[in-house]
């Protein structure tokens, strides 16, 4: 489980925003559960996104499938990239960067 904060100004419309994008990086309909929406495609087995305390992040809980094949892992993996990418609004750069200088201060 991994939790991701969003970029400011984009936190307004953050709930749509799960929804729409899961739809167009991943090209499959999600389904709401009690805490968020969740989504099988590719190489997941399970991805769920929540919204974090404060509506300020998304959380990302995923199972893999161990046997997927090296074509599908890749893509999605770039699928995933670019989620994040939209939905937080920092690039996986940005995110790597913020993870170090957050690790730092533990």
């Amino acid at each position: 489980m991994q939790e991701y904060p969003i970029k400011r100004g984009l936190t307004k419309d953050l709930d749509a925003r799960i929804v729409i994008e899961l739809k167009n990086c991943f090209g499959v309909e999600p389904e709401k559960t009690s805490h968020g929406y969740r989504i099988k495609t590719g190489a997941l087995l399970r991805l769920d996104v929540t919204v974090g305390t404060g509506g300020k992040s998304v959380i990302i809980d995923t199972d893999s499938d161990i046997n997927a094949g090296d074509a599908v892992i890749l893509d999605t993996n770039k699928r995933y990239r670019k989620y994040l990418d939209v939905v937080t609004g920092f690039s996986t750069k940005e995110r790597v960067k913020r993870s170090k200088s957050v690790g730092e201060y533990k």
